[in-house]
């Protein structure tokens, strides 16, 4: 059911390993994609709305006629809200909430000199697109993961796109949790399309300066295309976990967390590094058991039978260490030991999962931490979605005159260095008149 990949011994037998080349990974070719989304975006720049209907007709297979979805609806669908689900999402809410607002930061003041002030203020983006997924699993807690870091950052003003179903709006569980935080500009558009819609803006819809939330291939093949005019959090794409973990590690809990991610997309990863043969063969044998007794098992089986799914073998858990650092994983869970000081030693995944009693599941929905993370490698240089995802730095420089002139020579000499003495003559013209 699933590859094996055997790094035992081969270090000592002199060879230099690639770690990053080594490790399971999907084809995941986004450029390719680039030429399949840049005719969808240059439609929807030109013909906004009735392009955005064209294509989700096209993809989605649904007629939509009002792409902005109705306050009714909205209300109604949090109205019929199974009340359990209700609870557990106001539960997932207050704790995102509390962590976002723990992260949120305050405005920092410097006096580099007496007299001359510098203040760094954090700044909310002003309109943010939110995108939440809707296709062979509709992520609803994706509204939470977009929505709630972004309320605390103060964005003042917030639009959600997520792809219709057969009725011609978003899945309704989406649309409860909207109305439950209080988002009343929700658009039943997916895909591409939505991106574009956003990033251009439409009929009856306002450009937007960012854009957030997971996708598949064409989403983020929209969102690179589309970068530079607007901004993005990171290239989300099929979900990934790796383990590391030793023979302390329960093969039984190990399987169930690979199985979990993978039931998400056949493209999804799951990924075992771990020392132990005993373990590996146990965790083998727990998939083969447990897939069978799953919903989704045919989804399941393709997903860790693909080439970007396995079990690596290592000579020792500091190897392991490296291996599971250089595929920067989204979501990395260390069953070890030593777990928790194995992981201060991780520099690169989306998020870090320590021990037996924290699985990805958790974080999934409600540790208080954030499910939209880097995917594809990228956490070696992005950041999960947080309420700093949704902040500008911008620096406030204010200096009296007896500031500006005890520092006046060196700004002009500076200037002169580069060749450009009208900035040295913006300082002096102030000393001489």
């Amino acid at each position: 059911m699933i590859r094996r990949v055997d790094l035992r011994g081969r270090v000592a037998a002199g060879e230099v390993l690639d770690l990053q080349a080594l490790v399971p990974r999907a084809e995941f070719d986004v450029e390719k994609a680039l030429d399949v989304v840049r005719p969808i975006t240059e439609a929807v720049r030109h013909r906004g709305a009735d392009a955005i209907r064209e294509f989700g007709a096209k993809f989605d297979h649904v007629a939509v006629t009002d792409l902005r979805v109705p306050a009714e609806a909205l209300k109604t669908a949090l109205e019929e809200l199974d009340p359990a689900i209700r609870s557990a999402f106001e539960e997932s809410i207050r704790r995102v909430r509390e962590v976002s607002e723990d992260e949120r930061g305050e405005d920092v003041h410097s006096e580099p000199a007496k007299g001359g002030r510098v203040t760094q203020r954090l700044v909310p983006v002003q309109r943010v697109g939110l995108y939440v997924p809707g296709g062979r699993a509709p992520l609803s807690s994706s509204v939470v993961m977009n929505v709630v870091p972004a309320q605390v950052a103060g964005v003042p003003s917030l639009a959600v796109a997520s792809p219709p179903q057969q009725d011609g709006l978003p899945h309704p569980t989406i649309l409860a949790v909207c109305e439950l935080l209080g988002i009343d500009e929700v658009y039943a558009m997916g895909g591409a399309q939505a991106i574009a819609g956003f990033a251009y803006g439409f009929e009856g819809c306002r450009k937007v300066n960012m854009i957030t939330g997971p996708g598949n291939i064409y989403v983020v093949a929209a969102k690179r295309l589309l970068k530079g005019q607007i901004g993005i959090d990171s290239e989300a794409g099929p979900t990934e976990i790796a383990v590391l973990a030793d023979d302390t590690a329960d093969a039984g809990h190990v399987a169930a967390d690979l199985i979990s991610q993978a039931e998400h997309d056949p493209m999804a990863a799951s990924v075992l590094v771990t020392p132990s043969t005993k373990l590996a063969d146990e965790v083998e044998a727990q998939l083969i058991k447990q897939v069978q007794n799953t919903k989704h098992a045919e989804r399941i089986t393709e997903a860790l039978s693909g080439e970007q799914s396995g079990i690596v073998l290592v000579d020792d858990l500091d190897q392991g260490t490296a291996v599971v650092d250089a595929y920067g994983a989204e979501h990395l869970e260390i069953q070890t030991a030593d777990a928790e000081q194995r992981a201060e030693t991780i520099n690169n995944a989306g998020a870090v999962f320590i021990g037996a009693w924290s699985p990805v599941s958790l974080g999934d929905y409600c540790a208080g931490s954030n499910h939209v993370l880097p995917t594809a490698g990228c956490a070696c240089h992005s950041s999960g979605l947080s309420v700093r995802s949704f902040l500008k730095a911008m620096h406030v420089v204010n200096y009296t005159r007896e500031a500006l002139e005890d520092v006046a020579g060196h700004v002009v000499t500076l200037a002169n260095a580069e060749d450009l003495p009208a900035h040295g003559a913006a300082i002096t013209q102030r000393f001489t008149q």
